[in-house]
């Protein structure tokens, strides 16, 4: 098992087996710029250019945990980076599934096609667009997830997720503070909403991001 799975077994945040094993088969030094790829192992982030950086492991695994990704499933995921975690997903949802990554910035896109490829992963689409839009033409998804931390929820990724679909974003609290809020839809009108505060991501850039 590789170092890093096993460390975030041990410290109880990874317990699904296939997430255990999309962790195992997606090293994250495949998707770090070559000057920080020695410290893969690291919890921590580390910069990916543009201003952007590719998640802590534990944040990546607590999420994916709590959005339940499952195989064949159809899956948004917004502030794709280097495609660590557009990797990871993809492996959990396997052949039957299909993932739309979005990156706004032109050269982390073709970063993350790249990384994608050359781990010969293709039920991924990767767009350069603006996340913070959705995806309204692919629309609906079983999940949405969000690498980028939001002013507020965006309606148009609310509208597009199915009913009974997750969508796990980051976002600004007035205090500078953000959260992870998981929203459940139960129906067109209804979401069940989870908080979990002290996180720190990006801003999200776009129409319904921050200062774009």
């Amino acid at each position: 098992m590789h170092k890093l799975t096993k460390y975030l077994i041990e410290s109880g945040v990874l317990k699904t087996p296939t997430i255990i094993e999309a962790f195992d088969q997606c090293p994250r030094e495949n998707f770090m710029i070559q000057e920080y790829q020695d410290y893969s192992m690291e919890d921590t982030p580390f910069p990916i250019g543009y201003g952007q950086t590719i998640s802590q492991p534990w944040t990546v695994a607590f999420m994916l945990e709590h959005l339940e990704p499952k195989e064949g499933q159809k899956i948004l995921d917004i502030g794709a980076g280097s495609g660590w975690q557009s990797a990871l997903l993809a492996k959990i949802i396997g052949k039957k599934g299909k993932l739309y990554a979005i990156e706004i910035i032109p050269e982390l896109a073709q970063f993350c096609k790249e990384n994608l490829a050359r781990l010969k992963i293709k039920n991924v689409e990767v767009l350069c667009t603006d996340g913070s839009k959705g995806l309204p033409k692919f629309a609906p998804f079983d999940r949405i997830i969000v690498a980028a931390a939001a002013p507020v929820v965006p309606k148009p990724l609310q509208d597009q997720l199915k009913i009974n679909g997750k969508l796990f974003l980051p976002v600004s609290a007035p205090d500078g503070d953000q959260e992870l809020i998981l929203l459940e839809k139960e129906s067109e009108e209804h979401y069940q909403k989870t908080e979990f505060p002290h996180f720190v991501f990006v801003p999200l850039k776009g129409k319904y991001g921050q200062n774009y």
